[in-house]
């Protein structure tokens, strides 16, 4: 793969980054969601590099330890590497960040390990979005490392979950999202994970990584490496890169205004790369953008190939202004590497070029989400309560992470329910909460051993399915509503006085 060392060092002061632009990017970040994980409560900030406005985590999760990279290894990085929030507790520890349900998104999640913990030991942990696995996050000492998906929600907010594998404390150093016009990175089927994105048209000399304000999606450009057979091409004028098209990719004219072609005109300009996974689906986006003037006796037309087999053309850049071919069905090879090459049409005068690329892992995410009314019941729950327990991510899914007290049913292809609540000893303070009728589908449910008062709800006689009822040691008041006696009477129901414990039949 080509990426390069320190892969998130955007030393975008090394650009004459002027203040018109500086201050430009300041406004023009609508829909921009920029977390620096670490960072101090009710702190925020502007980047001093790009503008991007930074805020705190603590509004984000309830968990964790803030932390600092040490100073030797995070100056050469943008602000956010400067602090991490680690994990030593909790096999499972999320963000729940709100967003706009069906809606694109771009989530790069962000790691330097920086020595922040005085070990010199770097460990090895998951990233999950929600219930499923979104990839293994590797690391080195001195080396920030990054993970980006495409993404559309199927709810209102995302969790994002470090997960403990016992190889080390899951950390993290920032959580970005940014919209992205729905009608770019078509796909038919799931989600997108990054694996490279290289801007192809830089010179060696010039290792330049372009983001945010030159890309007003926010995009990381990498310098393309492999350039030793390549010369670049390039134009003063601006490329029209659709940024006022919802259906553009708004590709950033920093980027597209540079491109390759091959030092020998006949030679193909070939991509080869490893592959992360040969079993896994993936998706190339190709942008073109013609930057030389042609002639009326000259042509550039080319074809694509992937691993032999022509999958595009003959086709011409268009002149000042950008094209992106992607595949319309997703690809895989069986094999460990991928040659994706741009090839001299046979009538074509000039040879081929290309400005810039990008390659991703098709995720499926299958594992469902818990049924949304009762997330929203049992967040209530927390809420009204303050409870304590790391009650992180979905109630139910993945299995192994089920919340503790809450037990699940789990049926093939649907959203997990919940069907027991054991809330016993857990230091509830006030009234039996409404939101709790909300658990349509609750067996059982303990409130035993507490600190509850008021009156017992009539709601409690209203689940259909309720089979085990406690409310032992509590400081309830009033009468036992109806619908419960009439359980006990018809042999269901064992009611003791005062300490108001119930069972049914069974238990």
């Amino acid at each position: 793969m080509p990426w390069t060392s320190k892969q998130l060092l955007f030393l975008v002061a090394g650009f004459a980054l002027n203040l018109m632009l500086l201050v430009h990017s300041r406004d023009d970040q609508s829909g921009f969601i920029s977390i620096d994980c670490g960072l101090h409560a009710n702190s925020s900030y502007n980047e001093t590099k790009t503008g991007i406005k930074y805020i705190s985590d603590a509004t984000f999760i309830d968990t964790g330890e803030s932390q600092s990279t040490l100073p030797s290894y995070g100056h050469e990085y943008q602000d956010p590497y400067g602090s991490v929030r680690s994990f030593p507790e909790g096999a499972r520890n999320c963000y729940k960040i709100n967003v706009t349900r069906g809606n694109k998104y771009l989530i790069r999640a962000s790691f330097l390990y920086g020595n922040y913990d005085g070990q010199d030991k770097i460990p090895e942990f998951e990233l999950h979005l929600g219930p499923n696995l979104w990839d293994t996050v590797s690391l080195e000492t001195s080396i920030a490392t990054d993970k980006e998906l495409i993404y559309v929600p199927l709810r209102n907010y995302i969790h994002v979950c470090l997960v403990n594998t016992g190889s080390g404390v899951p950390f993290i150093s920032a959580l970005e999202l940014r919209p992205l016009p729905n009608a770019s990175y078509q796909t038919k089927t799931g989600s997108l994970a990054l694996v490279t994105r290289n801007d192809t048209g830089q010179t060696p000399d010039n290792r330049t990584g372009y983001r945010y304000p030159f890309d007003i999606l926010d995009r990381f450009w990498y310098l393309y490496d492999d350039l030793d057979d390549w010369t670049q091409l390039n134009t003063s004028s601006t490329i029209n890169s659709e940024s006022e098209s919802e259906s553009g990719y708004q590709l950033p004219s920093v980027v597209m205004s540079t491109a390759s072609t091959p030092k020998y005109p006949s030679d193909s300009l070939s991509i080869i790369f490893s592959l992360p996974d040969i079993n896994a689906e993936y998706r190339s986006y190709l942008h073109f953008a013609e930057v030389e003037s042609l002639q009326l006796n000259q042509s550039r037309l080319q074809y694509i190939f992937r691993n032999g087999d022509r999958t595009f053309g003959p086709f011409s850049p268009p002149y000042l202004s950008t094209e992106t071919i992607y595949s319309t069905d997703a690809w895989s090879t069986g094999v460990n590497d991928v040659n994706i090459s741009i090839t001299r049409a046979e009538n074509s005068t000039l040879p081929p070029i290309l400005n810039a690329f990008e390659i991703y892992m098709v995720k499926h995410f299958v594992e469902p989400e818990t049924n949304q009314e009762d997330v929203d019941a049992i967040s209530y729950i927390k809420s009204t309560y303050n409870i304590k327990r790391n009650w992180q991510g979905d109630p139910c899914a993945p299995q192994v992470y089920v919340w503790q007290g809450v037990k699940c049913n789990y049926q093939e292809f649907e959203s997990p329910r919940i069907i027991s609540l054991n809330l016993s000893s857990s230091g509830l303070t006030g009234e039996i909460a409404a939101s709790i009728s909300n658990l349509t589908m609750v067996q059982s449910l303990d409130l035993s051993n507490n600190s509850l008062t008021g009156p017992i709800p009539d709601f409690l006689s209203k689940f259909p399915n309720l089979t085990v009822l406690n409310l032992e040691k509590n400081n309830f008041t009033g009468s036992v509503p109806v619908g419960l006696i009439e359980k006990k009477n018809n042999g269901f129901l064992s009611l003791r006085k005062q300490r108001f414990v119930t069972y049914y039949r069974g238990y």
